[in-house]
């Protein structure tokens, strides 16, 4: 009897393991969803016609994939830049704002290539390796962000070497993956012969 509740239990907590993914997924979902339908029901209260907002959606749509498009050819906006030049100007929200820039610029594909390099470090001591995301480098002295598992978010920034960090193939995304599933989704075994 005992050794039948042992394995219902342990088939349950694999039920419940397999299905988290689905939920959180879900959840996000969900979440946009009840985001974008309260962005819906907000312009729709002002127009009081479905066509209206509709006509606002889609000319939102277009505007926001100008700005892109402009971004991506010509690496700025005029009126994004005329909206950072305003809030430089204002204390305590430029650096509000110019930090959370940088880290948005960080995780997107239009950012300089060094923001978008991984590297292992030794940490907490030697013979421990982790990885971290390079967020500016000057001469031989490399700035990371070390993130800890399972939340990528989390972390606490450090300066160190060149020649105390070593390269790694991981992406952004690979590297976050990783680190979200604490080490589960890891693909690069070849990259564990050269830490030693």
């Amino acid at each position: 009897m005992n050794k039948q509740l042992k394995a219902v239990l342990n088939n349950f907590l694999i039920g419940i393991f397999a299905v988290i993914p689905i939920v959180i997924i879900l959840q996000i979902v969900i979440f946009v969803k009840d985001r974008v339908s309260d962005l819906f029901r907000m312009v729709y209260g002002y127009a009081d016609n479905y066509l209206y907002t509709l006509m606002v959606f889609a000319v939102s749509f277009l505007i926001l994939s100008m700005i892109g498009h402009k971004i991506v050819k010509e690496g700025k906006f005029w009126a994004i830049a005329a909206f950072d030049f305003i809030i430089d100007r204002i204390p305590l929200l430029n650096s509000i704002y110019r930090v959370t820039k940088k880290v948005i610029n960080m995780f997107s594909s239009h950012e300089r290539k060094e923001a978008r390099e991984v590297v292992y470090i030794e940490y907490p001591k030697e013979g421990l390796w982790v990885p971290a995301y390079v967020t500016n480098k000057q001469d031989d002295q490399y700035v990371l962000f070390v993130p800890t598992s399972p939340n990528p978010t989390s972390g606490f920034t450090v300066i160190v070497n060149q020649s105390r960090v070593i390269k790694s193939e991981m992406n952004i995304e690979q590297a976050t993956s990783f680190i979200v599933s604490v080490g589960v989704d890891f693909d690069k075994m070849d990259e564990m012969k050269k830490l030693s």
